[in-house]
């Protein structure tokens, strides 16, 4: 049996397995010696820690969470990263950094990341007609760009009733344009520009995009151009079929309360709009590369966290894919959040104070972006330099 403290772990990162069975004995050493130096955060006071972790216990009893994994980053490093509860309940495997979770349409931010290195090769232009690059996807009676979809703001619809039937016909998409189908015969809700709503099927669409202008397949260019780069090893496609190591068990509670497992899903139909898993420790390594210019320039930065704005100048509050806000302090804020069957994700930045929060369930939970707040308000200096 686990000891009592198994389900609450606080682990620090370690090597991969790959790396340390290609290299000999004398240089595992070094090796291991130069990845701790890189590795070691900027220390976080005892109060801090304990403060979080209080919060954190809080909020895993409040939400009845099986599994919570929860990391957070200053000036870039990672100064906080602790698991809660069970990856597997039934095994009792406890969460540890590396658990994979479904992170739902936290998807939709790493996606436009790879937007933006497109748009900064030169590959795609925001405001042209997205048939420029998915040829195939009928035309509507107004023509809608790539920044539209990014926005919610061009008119394609989201998740209906009758889709459901479709997906349980056709669980597998072997392609993201053969997922299109779902969606692309609809009519436009609106005139693109004129309105707003929310749409995943708009971010399936810019994933046909990425296709187009990368000529890649989207899953590759996602790989080799966003999570390599940024050093994303836990970050993958929640491919339903693979054996994907670390993967956390998928958990729902029933009518009178009680746990099971989620219903099955395969979220092939939408890798850009909600279907990647990761770990917390890598949404805090990628909500940290956009807190200043090197991985994107600050142009590609500004496009990100500009409000798009409708025909009418009424400002939408979303960039490309990123909500801008204020926290309870009046703080600014940068942030998504993606719920999905299995598995419940927020992902905060806290641009001024260059603090990022994730929080990860393996349950579809109603945590929310004030307990995101809650949490980096801990790891938030004062202006004398003190914490808070």
């Amino acid at each position: 049996m686990p000891s009592p403290d198994a389900s609450r772990r606080r682990v620090s990162p370690s090597p991969r397995s790959a790396f340390l069975s290609a290299v000999s004995v004398a240089g595992l050493l070094l090796a291991a010696c130069a990845w701790a130096c890189a590795h070691s955060p900027p220390p976080a006071a005892p109060s801090e820690i304990s403060r979080a972790h209080a919060l954190a216990e809080e909020l895993v009893q409040a939400k009845q969470l099986p599994g919570f994994s929860i990391a957070v980053a200053r000036d870039g490093k990672l100064v906080w990263s602790e698991g809660f509860g069970f990856a597997d309940v039934e095994q009792q495997v406890p969460v540890t950094p590396l658990t994979r979770f479904r992170v739902g349409s936290v998807s939709k931010v790493l996606t436009a990341a790879a937007v933006a290195r497109l748009v900064e090769d030169g590959a795609l232009d925001l405001d042209a007609p997205v048939q420029r690059y998915v040829p195939g996807f009928p035309a509507k009676p107004w023509p809608f760009t790539t920044r539209q979809l990014a926005g919610h703001i061009a008119g394609i619809r989201h998740y209906q009733e009758k889709d459901f039937g479709l997906l349980k016909a056709q669980p597998h998409y072997d392609t993201v344009n053969a997922g299109l189908v779902l969606f692309q015969e609809d009519p436009l809700l609106f005139e693109p520009g004129t309105d707003y709503r929310y749409s995943s099927y708009g971010w399936n669409l810019i994933s046909a995009v990425v296709e187009g202008a990368s000529r890649q397949e989207f899953l590759h260019y996602m790989q080799a151009s966003i999570f390599e780069p940024l050093g994303l090893q836990g970050t993958v496609a929640d491919q339903a079929e693979q054996l994907i190591p670390h993967r956390t068990r998928f958990y729902a509670r029933d009518a009178s309360g009680a746990l099971r497992h989620a219903p099955y899903v395969d979220n092939s139909y939408k890798w850009a709009g909600g279907g990647f898993l990761s770990t917390a420790e890598d949404l805090v390594r990628f909500g940290s590369a956009h807190l200043q210019p090197g991985f994107l320039r600050q142009a590609s930065l500004d496009v990100l966290f500009k409000t798009q704005q409708l025909n009418s100048g009424k400002e939408t509050g979303v960039g490309i894919g990123w909500r801008m806000g204020v926290d309870a302090k009046g703080r600014r804020i940068l942030h998504h959040g993606g719920t999905i069957e299995g598995g419940r994700a927020m992902l905060m930045l806290f641009p001024e104070s260059r603090v990022v929060v994730a929080l990860l369930a393996n349950t579809l939970a109603n945590f929310n972006e004030a307990d995101a707040q809650r949490i980096g308000d801990v790891f938030i200096a004062s202006p004398n330099g003190s914490s808070p």
